[in-house]
């Protein structure tokens, strides 16, 4: 076979071969991202008389209501270092304005929420709806630390406590 003629075949060849790889990598980058599952934030856990529960079993939610900016992310950062789960967290809807710390739940003798509220010294339990999964702590610019809080409480009776899924 002649040089010429073999050189031709060989880059048809080649080109053949750059094409279908071009092909290929096109479908790879054009089909969509596989979705990935999310497991739930906060999940009801029944909890029996005299069980234990402990921050890990908690998850809590943070709203920020003054003025400065960030002040919910660093009490998240510092609820979650405390052992508590991690909710959301955002500002307070409106124009609502706190001096200390609130926290907002339709059911105020709940354990987790006086296990929570021991982290926070001197704080109002408010009953409305919370807009967040698990305890909605509400903080306002008067707010600093955390105080050395209960590392767990015990269940009094049957009671169901919003946090992480086991």
């Amino acid at each position: 076979m002649d040089r010429r003629v073999r050189s031709v075949a060989t880059l048809v060849v080649l080109g053949v071969v750059l094409l279908l790889a071009a092909l290929w990598g096109w479908s790879a980058i054009s089909e969509p991202f596989p979705k990935e599952a999310k497991s739930p934030v906060c999940v009801k856990r029944d909890f029996a008389k005299g069980d234990p529960i402990t921050r890990r079993d908690v998850t809590v939610s943070v709203l920020n209501a003054g003025t400065r900016v960030g002040l919910a992310g660093l009490t998240m950062d510092l609820l979650v270092e405390a052992g508590f789960r991690e909710g959301s967290e955002g500002n307070t809807p409106g124009k609502r304005r706190i001096d200390q710390v609130e926290i907002w739940t339709e059911t105020p003798g709940s354990p987790a929420v006086r296990l929570v509220a021991s982290h926070f010294g001197k704080v109002d339990v408010v009953r409305r709806p919370s807009p967040g999964p698990g305890v909605l702590v509400v903080v306002g610019d008067g707010f600093d630390d955390l105080v050395p809080g209960r590392k767990s409480i015990i269940a009094q009776g049957e009671v169901s406590v919003c946090g992480p899924p086991r």
